[in-house]
């Protein structure tokens, strides 16, 4: 075997390790950062849940001021979902807002749902990925200068 076979073979074995070494510490640190920040993956990704005449039995009604209305008005604040195995019970949020529509009836007013608390979690995989891709990077190259270095001070002829 020749010494660049060799070196080639121990760059190839040294960036094997650091691969391993790193998708274990870039996971560690993504979960340790879920852990720090509190997000719940689970309430940041799901649609909001409202009552459906069609497929939801009502348990509980309750008054709700309205903007536009002049009086509170009756609405669904606790219900069972036909279609959810689960059986839990469903409740409208305290900051939904509603709206009345031009047949006068009133709907839940969805407006903009910016969440920011999602973009901020993709920056942050995103940034450990290429912080992860750029270490390896840096790391298999400098151990293939240090060899380069080493195997051309062991060829250089003693003075």
């Amino acid at each position: 075997m020749t010494d660049e076979c060799r070196r080639a073979d121990k760059i190839r074995r040294f960036s094997l390790a650091v691969s391993l070494v790193l998708m274990v510490l870039c996971n560690a640190i993504l979960l340790g950062g879920f852990a720090l920040s509190g997000i719940n993956l689970d309430d940041l990704v799901k649609t909001p849940d409202f009552f459906n005449v069609k497929q939801d039995v009502c348990l509980r009604l309750a008054w709700r001021s309205v903007p536009g209305a002049n009086e509170p008005v009756q609405l669904c604040s606790e219900w069972l979902n036909l279609s959810d195995p689960s059986g839990k019970t469903h409740y409208l949020q305290s900051d939904t807002k509603l709206k009345k529509g031009l047949d006068g009836r009133y709907y839940v007013d969805q407006g903009v749902q910016a969440d920011y608390r999602l973009l901020m979690l993709m920056l942050f995989v995103t940034a450990i990925i290429i912080g992860g891709v750029w270490t390896k990077w840096f790391l298999v190259n400098r151990y293939r200068l240090r060899l380069e270095s080493t195997d051309s001070r062991r060829a250089s002829p003693a003075h």
